[in-house]
């Protein structure tokens, strides 16, 4: 009977969308549904999902039943175990985009693409980002044969379904991301080559902070425009906010008064520091009110105008401010930016509307062409006595895009910062071992009760211990304080215990055999020495490892065609070793590989790093079937979420499970 009606999972990234628990618990139930149809259609799903807790409880039946006819031409199409799942996805994105994700910075471009799963799509947005590729891209050898795009078409859409587009507007927004030696940029792509682009693109996008839960490679070779739109409006919101930091911008230190503040304006996320920005120079203006978001507040276009006149005086026209229709002044405010040189990324009447997306567009630019800001010595010595631990910062940078990777109820900006409630890092704990948490004594953000926080972190550390961390002297409270080495010390341990989980459940977990570091090292080592590899990796904190030879071996050794050796240099100097580690990262990503780490810590042997790139090469070879594949296979499909994490994990995930495993249906 299991046969017969489809119960098998054979697509890799539909595997990766939940654990086993899950798949169990959904199975469950579908196989309940199945049994008392005799079959299953998709017009029986409405009412059968019912009995599922996270969109039978959020959604009524009526709008499930308007949503699948939205979804699907035929209703009554028959249902196979993966069809119910890829429908059980759909839905659960559909409800979070309903009630919410509950996400902070309403301003923010897109928390996440499957929020803009309501198959309409902003047609102003999408000129606004044709615009902004035609001007960023113009000159790319390979793309300029399909640019200018033209955006009252749908073009956009078709000329991303190979990948290309998307992988270089990603270098475009972070330099080097992609080493574009791994990008297959031939004219006419097969299926395996344009699915590696797609796995190298999702994979890449999530190492810069990009929110790609539930969406796979085939959503993007099918050209679902909300889906691309969405995943382009993240990757310009990194490249328009990329120097809204004390790094890049050393001057944003005349927005604070003293190096606590400063500290403060180093904690916050872009957006905030963009407002923040805004209103310090309203403020020179006159300018009585304060802006809070890019909508509502900007609508007017009165602090547009306040703003540019500050910023470029010089191009004011004084009948700005005296019009009395909103839109005629919308009309003035662009055409005062356009006199100082801003390239628009919205109309007059996307002012008026107050689209959030393209106002922050709008006034991120600004401030990339003009931020009237001062380079004060006095201030800009607070930076000098200010910690500037590179490590540090590498490893919270990885942690942070690690957690928002797995697809929490909130996007994090700051691992020091938004970790210090305990609420985050109770929702990853239950990602990652489901049911782990007791959340009936867990207190949920806004939390304004410093002890409520205390001991939200007290069940973290109690937790952590359960699962056998190393946790000498750290309590609740150090990670409530924000201390910086207890909470990144936390954080690894709970990475490398996801990590040690994923590789068990896939081929020990029957035999019950516990994976460690050392299992890790010596399948690495036996791997590339039973396919002719030369070198050998003592530790992973082995010095030799740094010219990357032995990564580049071991990624052949499960994957022949992957590496171009004729590519790789011999490592001897530092310009060498970085070739060879950004065309790693780069080939693991395409291969499908999720992995945080970047070209320095493979030169410099960050041993935790090492660990997570072995790791998660040794998780991707392990999944795949046993039987040789066709030479010109690709391993691309499973890539798109092959995770070192545990992915997009289900809101109903425990409740669901213990029903199943008392046998209660």
């Amino acid at each position: 009977m299991a046969g017969y009606v489809g119960i098998l999972v054979s697509d890799p990234w539909l595997q990766n969308q939940f654990t086993q628990v899950e798949l169990r618990s959904l199975k469950s139930h579908f196989m309940t549904m199945w049994r008392e149809n005799g079959c299953l259609t998709l017009a029986d799903l409405p009412e059968k999902m019912s009995r599922l807790k996270h969109v039978g409880e959020n959604l009524t039946e009526q709008e499930r039943t308007s949503f699948l006819k939205d979804s699907f031409k035929n209703l009554d199409d028959d249902v196979d175990f993966e069809l119910f799942l890829r429908v059980y996805l759909k839905l659960q994105a559909h409800t979070s985009a309903v009630i919410g994700s509950g996400a902070k910075n309403s301003s923010a471009f897109l928390k996440s693409p499957t929020s803009t799963l309501l198959h309409t799509i902003s047609q102003s947005e999408k000129a606004s980002y044709v615009g902004h590729i035609n001007n960023y891209l113009a000159d790319d050898e390979f793309l300029k044969k399909y640019l200018p795009i033209d955006p009252s078409t749908n073009n956009l859409f078709e000329i991303a379904k190979d990948g290309v587009l998307l992988c270089k507007l990603i270098n475009v927004a972070v330099p080097g991301t992609i080493d574009e030696r791994a990008i297959n940029t031939k004219r006419v792509l097969n299926p395996w080559e344009r699915n590696e682009n797609h796995t190298l693109c999702l994979n890449s996008a999530k190492a810069i902070g990009c929110t790609v839960v539930n969406i796979g490679t085939q959503d993007f070779i099918e050209g679902r425009r909300h889906l691309v739109l969405g995943m382009i409006s993240q990757i310009i919101k990194i490249q328009l906010l990329a120097d809204l930091n004390l790094k890049k911008t050393p001057q944003l230190v005349e927005l604070v008064d003293d190096s606590k503040d400063v500290e403060e304006l180093m904690s916050l996320p872009p957006e905030k520091i963009l407002l923040r920005w805004m209103n310090f120079q309203l403020k020179k203006a006159g300018y009585k009110k304060t802006v809070s978001n890019f909508s509502s507040d900007v609508k007017d276009g009165e602090a547009y105008a306040h703003l540019l006149n500050v910023l470029a005086p010089e191009h004011s026209n004084p009948s700005t401010l005296a019009v009395k229709d909103p839109l005629q002044r919308a009309k003035l405010v662009l055409e005062h930016a356009d006199r100082m040189g801003c390239k628009r990324y919205l109309t007059a009447k996307d002012i008026v509307e107050g689209s959030p997306n393209l106002n922050l567009a709008f006034v991120a630019h600004i401030f990339q062409h003009r931020n009237g800001l001062s380079t004060q010595t006095k201030q800009i010595s607070f930076l000098e006595t200010l910690p500037d631990d590179d490590q540090i910062s590498r490893e919270e940078k990885s942690f942070r895009f690690w957690i928002n990777s797995i697809g929490n109820s909130t996007y994090i900006d700051n691992v020091f910062e938004d970790l210090r409630n305990g609420w985050i890092l109770l929702e990853t704990l239950d990602k990652v071992s489901p049911g782990i948490v007791n959340w009936k004594v867990a207190s949920k953000p806004p939390i304004k009760l410093p002890f409520r926080k205390v001991e939200n972190c007290n069940q973290v550390v109690k937790i952590g211990k359960q699962l056998k961390f190393s946790l000498v002297n750290i309590a609740g409270n150090d990670i409530v304080q924000g201390n910086k080495k207890l909470i990144l010390a936390y954080l690894w341990q709970l990475m490398r215990y996801n990590i040690l989980q994923l590789l068990k459940n896939l081929r020990f977990h029957s035999h019950g055999k516990e994976i460690n570091d050392a299992d890790i090292l010596e399948w690495a080592n036996t791997k590339v020495r039973t396919t002719g590899g030369q070198s050998h990796m003592a530790s992973f904190k082995d010095k030799s490892l740094s010219d990357s030879i032995f990564f580049l071996e071991l990624l052949s050794a499960v994957q022949p065609r992957v590496v171009n050796w004729s590519l790789v240099t011999k490592g001897k100097n530092e310009d060498e070793k970085k070739m060879n580690a950004t065309y790693i990262i780069s080939i693991a990503r395409k291969l499908g590989c999720s992995i945080f780490l970047l070209p320095e810590d493979i030169m410099e042997v960050n041993q935790k790093m090492i660990l997570t790139l072995i790791a998660s090469i040794m998780y991707w070879s392990l999944k795949q079937p046993v039987e040789d594949r066709p030479s010109g296979a690709s391993d691309s499909d499973s890539g798109s979420q092959s995770e070192t994490t545990s992915n997009s994990t289900m809101d109903d995930t425990s409740s669901e499970s213990s029903i199943d495993e008392n046998g209660n249906r």
